[in-house]
């Protein structure tokens, strides 16, 4: 016997890369519905071989349903997860509505799995944010052998991050720097992307950060260890799809980088490609439709006297968001539900 699935907002990114996911995953499925706004209804997407057409949200009942996949912004959701959660269905969101939530449990599965127990308290569960969850897969095996103290993290965010609108603005004026006459100017993006990198995601905060960095200073905290001091500055970069973070890590306990590669060729989710050459290492183009978060560059950091320093890239539509939901329905029913 199998679960009952709903994903909400499938026409999207993130979850027509659910439906992708729980086909290629082969997760217990008995039936399955897509849901979107009322202006993409009857839009069809792909479940594995099957063809779904879209439901619409504002009049789904999700009463008998047993997992929802929620991959629409905060706004909506705000609307419809509390909904679904009522009627006894168990919602994984994807947004960073419940992130910070005490009574919501923030879910990375090879990082802190037990945690899912929590989700009773509200019927809801909640999925990180990209860049932090490719951090953290990185950073607790190392976290256990050593204890962390500090992280300097620098990211280079891929464009589909922002949604397919930014896909199709770095298309546009990329051919628009090369065709006279298809010039674009930004809207998705406060400046060009063709060519160019921004240090600037989401909205910027009286302390001079921006939501993004924060998001990933107090997710880590709630996911691995409140006393890890955690900086970061975001970029957004004219990469389709792939982000990727230079991690400077600083731990209590001396750890050498053998050491450190051992660890993380052992760790779950983890895949080492670290030789000293060229083309030795993981970029955003081969990690691309994968499940891995990839680890290179792993050297010591000789400025400070317990350092490591690491570069760790990992498909932002996967790990980073429908890859982790997944992944959480999947503990979800093997320590919870246990139906399929």
């Amino acid at each position: 016997m199998g679960y009952k699935v709903v994903v909400v907002g499938a026409t999207g990114n993130v979850g027509r890369e659910m439906l992708n996911i729980l086909a290629e995953r082969e997760f217990p499925v008995d039936e399955i519905a897509a849901l979107a706004s009322r202006k993409s209804l009857g839009t069809e997407v792909s479940f594995g071989d099957k063809t779904l057409k879209t439901l619409d949200l504002d009049a789904f009942d999700f009463t008998g349903w047993d997992i929802a996949l929620f991959a629409i912004g905060s706004d909506a959701t705000k609307t419809y997860a509390p909904k679904a959660a009522a009627s006894g269905c168990v919602v994984i969101d994807n947004s960073s509505l419940y992130r910070y939530d005490p009574d919501v449990p923030l879910i990375v599965p090879e990082v802190n799995a037990d945690a899912i127990h929590g989700y009773s308290k509200k019927n809801i569960i909640a999925n990180p944010n990209c860049s932090t969850a490719q951090m953290v897969v990185a950073l607790k095996p190392l976290h256990d052998r050593a204890k962390i103290k500090r992280v300097v993290v620098s990211t280079y965010q891929s464009v589909s991050g922002s949604g397919k609108e930014a896909i199709d603005e770095l298309w546009d004026q990329t051919k628009g720097m090369y065709v006279p006459g298809q010039e674009l100017a930004p809207s998705v993006y406060p400046k060009q992307i063709a060519f160019n990198v921004i240090p600037h995601i989401d909205v910027f905060l009286d302390d001079g950060s921006t939501k993004e960095e924060w998001k990933m200073v107090a997710e880590t905290k709630k996911i691995i260890d409140p006393s890890i001091k955690v900086t970061a500055t975001c970029v957004r970069v004219p990469v389709f799809v792939g982000h990727s973070e230079a991690i400077n890590i600083e731990f209590e306990d001396f750890l050498d980088e053998e050491e450190a590669r051992d660890i993380l060729r052992e760790a779950p989710g983890i895949m080492v490609i670290d030789k000293r050459e060229n083309g030795g290492y993981a970029t955003p183009v081969e990690c691309v439709g994968d499940f891995a978060t990839f680890i290179s560059r792993i050297r010591q950091d000789s400025t400070i006297e317990n350092g490591i320093n690491l570069w760790c890239v990992s498909d932002n539509l996967r790990k980073g968001a429908a890859l982790n939901a997944v992944q959480i329905a999947e503990v979800l029913g093997q320590k919870v539900l246990q139906k399929g």
